[in-house]
């Protein structure tokens, strides 16, 4: 057996393999009651994570009143559930602060992106033209609830990429 599948890496809480709670490789599934008292629910926790990123029916038992034992092959299943769920919402969340569009300004293709930095206190957006051989033309900085569309970024660059009120 390798040392490493016995202790937890540093910041790793140790193992748990009970039939309704399940720790094991940076995950928790706990299988609850439903909260409107009819069958079961797990949900599934990521090690740092104080929400759930998934909650989901769970199985009853043969007898069933009981829920079905959670075991390794049902705790992977969930973990890439779980990690599918948390990949999309990254994606989501990254195309919300993150757009761009390409306008033809003369003979040059210019990229404009925007990137919306999510600060609590004071969000911003960064808008940056970029020539066809990646090199930056202009950045300044606009409002978070900026809009970018094509015609807003050619609107920019045609401009002489100014400031942006």
């Amino acid at each position: 057996m390798n040392h490493s599948d016995t202790v937890p890496s540093e910041g790793e809480s140790s193992p748990i393999h009970e039939p309704r709670l399940w720790r094991d490789k940076g995950w928790t599934a706990r299988v609850l009651k439903n909260e409107d008292g009819d069958g079961w629910a797990v949900e599934m926790i990521r090690e740092g994570s104080t929400e759930p990123a998934l909650v989901g029916p769970w199985t009853m038992g043969r007898n069933k009143v009981d829920p079905k034992p959670l075991d390794a092959t049902a705790h992977q299943t969930l973990v890439k559930t779980a990690a599918e769920v948390i990949r999309r919402h990254e994606q989501q969340l990254h195309a919300q602060l993150n757009k761009q569009v390409t306008v033809e300004v003369g003979s040059d293709a210019v990229t404009v992106q925007l990137v919306i930095t999510p600060d609590e206190y004071e969000p911003f957006g960064t808008l940056t033209a970029v020539g066809q051989f990646g090199d930056v033309l202009a950045t300044v900085k606009v409002r978070p609830d900026f809009r970018l569309t094509r015609e807003s970024g050619l609107q920019w660059a045609t401009g002489g990429f100014g400031k942006i009120r």
